[in-house]
């Protein structure tokens, strides 16, 4: 093990080579829950340009070791186990901003910059990057766009995909490739950054990433309303057949509106952001909505505003014990209320979950240590018996080999194995960790 370790040391430097035995155990521990392995990678490799990148990684094709490609490791967890990991390689210190493009509304940055740091640089130049990451302060850039995490905001700006306007990624075999700006398909025809988008590094290490950034709202304001099923529905069904523009827009389990402490019952956290005279009548039209269909409403600005929809981070996405499981799921938005109300039927003082109003897309986390296999596919059931679907995201190891945790039907997993096998031939970057154990 010690001799993988040494060899890649003479690609890079010994300063960017961990070895196993030199990593912290709880590091260990959160790596491991991440692999499906009996034996231990060797060691852990910081490449510090895209050059270096591409070196570590024709090396590791040319021995066939298995590697995990990954940022900070905020989402090394999600998905499938990757089998039989030889090398881990972070981009974490692939973290330059390359270009900000202030007038065209653009920003080029390596793929482990920071999100946070990121948005530090942009705030200056009153602009933003319009993505709510899960763990914010330390998720990078290039793990965001590896997993598709994107939350509350796409009920305005969209997810990812519509915000990457080019990549650079490095092959299994060592060659960069480029995409996007002027060269918006390769040679074969695929339009890379949407299959890169979510591909949970299967496909290659991307680099180096160009998204579209916006001008950051000059007022922000909040309502939140809380009452019987019936009610919260027809507020929905009301908002997304209205002029109302929220920039998120989310429903929540009732055992989600008691943890935050907003109220009884199913609820709905709307947010307004624009000019101040534009919140400030939203904001009272959805009040005098929910007035009318006998809601409970509250109005929320500036810290406590924020500090709203940081405690329903902080309760839906951050890091949760280590029994916890999170699942992604995805519905309909008509039937989004139905599928919460089923959430409170099977786990009712266990689970806690949220919907994006206009996607349908919503995390669902059960926090019982003894949560069982057949109470997650019972939703998963629900799910795709509402059209939609759940895949598990975050879970104990020894959970995630006791089920499917993809949960895929659709027709298109010949094709992604047949993109898999052009990408990477060999089945050494994170195999088995995607959809079909790609």
């Amino acid at each position: 093990m010690k001799a993988i370790a040494t060899q890649l040391a003479a690609i890079v430097s010994p300063e960017s080579v961990l070895e196993w035995e030199d990593i912290d155990a709880m590091r260990q521990e959160h790596i491991q829950g991440a692999i499906a392995s009996s034996i231990a990678p060797s060691c852990i490799v910081y490449p510090q340009t895209p050059a270096e990148l591409a070196a570590v990684m024709a090396y590791t094709d040319s021995n066939n070791w298995r590697i995990l490609v990954y940022g900070s490791g905020t989402k090394l967890s999600w998905g499938g186990l990757a089998k039989n990991i030889q090398v881990l390689v972070s981009t974490a210190r692939l973290n330059r901003l390359i270009q900000h493009a202030v007038g065209d509304l653009t920003v080029t940055v390596e793929a482990g910059m920071k999100f946070a740091d990121l948005q530090a640089v942009l705030a200056p130049t009153g602009q933003f990057l319009a993505l709510d990451p899960t763990a914010p302060e330390s998720a990078t850039i290039g793990g965001i766009v590896a997993t598709a995490d994107t939350n509350s905001l796409r009920q305005r700006y969209g997810g990812v995909r519509d915000q990457l306007l080019g990549i650079s990624f490095v092959r299994a075999d060592g060659e960069i490739v480029k995409a996007g700006g002027r060269v918006v398909k390769n040679v074969a025809g695929y339009d890379l950054m949407k299959l890169f988008t979510g591909s949970y590094g299967t496909l290659g290490a991307i680099a180096q990433i160009t998204l579209r950034v916006y001008p950051l709202p000059p007022a922000s304001g909040t309502v939140t309303l809380t009452g019987t099923a019936e009610a919260i529905a027809q507020a929905t069904s009301k908002i997304r057949s209205s002029a109302l523009t929220p920039t998120q827009a989310d429903l929540l389990s009732s055992h989600l509106v008691t943890t935050i402490g907003i109220g009884q019952g199913l609820g709905l956290m709307v947010r307004f952001q624009s000019l101040s005279a534009s919140v400030r009548e939203q904001t009272a039209r959805l009040v005098e909505m929910g007035q009318q269909l006998g809601l409970q409403s509250t109005t929320y600005s500036d810290a406590n505003e924020a500090d709203l929809w940081q405690q329903l981070q902080v309760q839906i996405r951050s890091p949760q014990p280590m029994q916890a499981v999170t699942c992604k799921i995805g519905v309909l938005p008509a039937t989004a209320v139905a599928t919460l109300l089923y959430l409170d039927q099977i786990a009712p003082e266990s689970a806690i979950g949220t919907i994006h109003v206009g996607s349908g897309l919503g995390v669902i986390r059960f926090d019982n240590t003894n949560v069982k296999a057949n109470t997650v596919l019972s939703m998963r059931t629900h799910c795709q018996n509402q059209g939609g679907y759940l895949s598990v995201l975050e879970a104990p190891a020894v959970f995630k080999q006791q089920l499917d945790v993809w949960g895929y039907r659709g027709n298109a997993l010949d094709l992604m194995r047949r993109i898999k096998q052009q990408f990477d031939p060999k089945n050494v970057l994170s195999p088995q960790r995607f959809v079909g154990e790609i």
